[in-house]
């Protein structure tokens, strides 16, 4: 469990108050603020001083001297060198506490607004949730980055991943150490819907052989060569390789019931739509959609399964910021689901443009959130209710949906 750290770095035995945004504990030591990894609140513990900047100094845990009640033994065996996880010491309630505390604190510290006093938590199954898992590779191994380094920790198994990706797993850890494994493919992505694996080639430096994916269809069971048809609820969605989709297999249904709680009124319109996860239940509720998404695979995705639910979308291949600025009828209702850097000031000094009625809002990252609700608020709108959904149980990351009305 203890850290290396350089040799010769300070110690030094700090209490830890809380959990911060990126997985670290924060503790304070003659007014510097300290923060580690493998640590939570209440617990001290002996830490190596590694670095320091502008009175922030970074620690490497050395030992624990007094446990938290709620530590537990990890259930994975390479979590404290992997970089994947976060969070397997910490008992699978207090995970949730905290991600809700920090939610809350980074609205209030970011957003400079008093968050929601309460703030409801939707958790499922912490283990074997994920259905998209991204590999890295390196002289014959397999595995993930270890933590904070780009130097590989090979794995033969993941716990957080769902017992299809373990399968094919254990299929590549075989692959990799064959001859005909193209060595100079450095990271690949698996997505799978239990019964059907894809196997996206991320980083490579040349182009892959198509004997690669045929040997592949050879060596891993119920490998898809294409799409795959993915099932949420009575709606079918086809993803073809690389295009996004939500990674928790256990909470996709009740992410979209979340999401599209309350909407109402006859035009929709639901940006960042990826392959139309929200779409296709939003085209059943409303008269008028229309989607907005800029990747081409998504757009052929999100057009395939439109027409094949018989559903009526207007689909538009473009950047939400683009479509916005030249958007000029509000509609009653706005879904958005953005990447990791929210919606940014364009596309919210256009939305307050155009005054939409209601505006929901999948966020991936709180401080983006924040920033991005602070803007609205500030321009008339009123934040209604904040749900975090534990899309990533082990991890620091936090899922949550907001929602706004004018």
């Amino acid at each position: 469990m203890p850290q290396q750290a350089a040799e010769g770095a300070p110690e030094a035995e700090v209490t830890f108050e809380k959990l911060v945004y990126g997985g670290s504990g924060l503790a304070r030591l003659d007014r510097r603020v300290i923060l580690a990894p493998f640590v939570l609140p209440g617990e001290t513990a002996r830490i190596a001083i590694a670095g320091e900047r502008s009175g922030l100094a970074e620690g490497t845990m050395k030992a624990i001297v007094t446990p938290a009640a709620q530590r537990v033994d990890p259930a994975c065996p390479f979590f404290y060198r992997c970089g994947g996880c976060h969070y397997q010491h910490a008992a699978y309630q207090l995970q949730l506490e905290q991600k809700r505390a920090i939610l809350a604190e980074t609205l209030q510290r970011i957003g400079k607004f008093a968050p929601p006093a309460d703030i409801p938590v939707v958790s499922g199954e912490p283990w074997g949730y994920r259905n998209r898992t991204q590999f890295h590779l390196d002289d014959g191994r397999i595995g993930y980055f270890g933590l904070g380094t780009h130097a590989l920790v090979s794995v033969d198994r993941c716990p957080i991943s769902s017992k299809k990706i373990n399968q094919t797993l254990a299929a590549l850890r075989e692959m990799v150490r064959d001859r005909r494994w193209p060595r100079f493919v450095r990271s690949v992505e698996l997505f799978t819907d239990e019964s059907a694996v894809q196997l996206f080639v991320r980083e490579t430096e040349q182009p892959v052989a198509r004997r690669f994916f045929e040997w592949c269809a050879e060596q891993m069971p119920g490998y898809a060569p294409g799409a795959i048809d993915y099932a949420v609820g009575t709606e079918r969605y086809r993803v073809s390789r690389g295009s996004f989709f939500q990674v928790n297999r256990y909470l996709v249904g009740p992410l979209v019931d979340l999401a599209l709680d309350g909407s109402e009124g006859e035009t929709a319109l639901d940006l960042y739509s990826g392959a139309g996860l929200f779409t296709l239940p939003l085209a059943r509720r409303f008269k008028h959609v229309a989607a907005v998404e800029s990747g081409s695979g998504a757009v052929r995705d999100l057009e395939h399964n439109v027409r094949e639910a018989g559903l009526k979308v207007r689909v538009h291949r473009a950047a939400t910021e683009a479509y916005l600025e030249a958007l000029d009828t509000p509609p009653d209702f706005v879904l958005a689901d953005p990447p990791r850097a929210g919606l940014g000031k364009s596309a919210v000094r256009s939305l307050l443009r155009v005054k939409p009625r209601r505006i929901h809002i999948v966020s991936c990252d709180p401080a983006t959130l924040a920033r991005d609700l602070a803007a609205l608020i500030g321009g008339g709108y009123r934040l209604d209710k904040l749900t975090l959904i534990d899309l990533f149980p082990q991890t620091f990351h936090i899922e949550s949906v907001a929602v706004l009305t004018l």
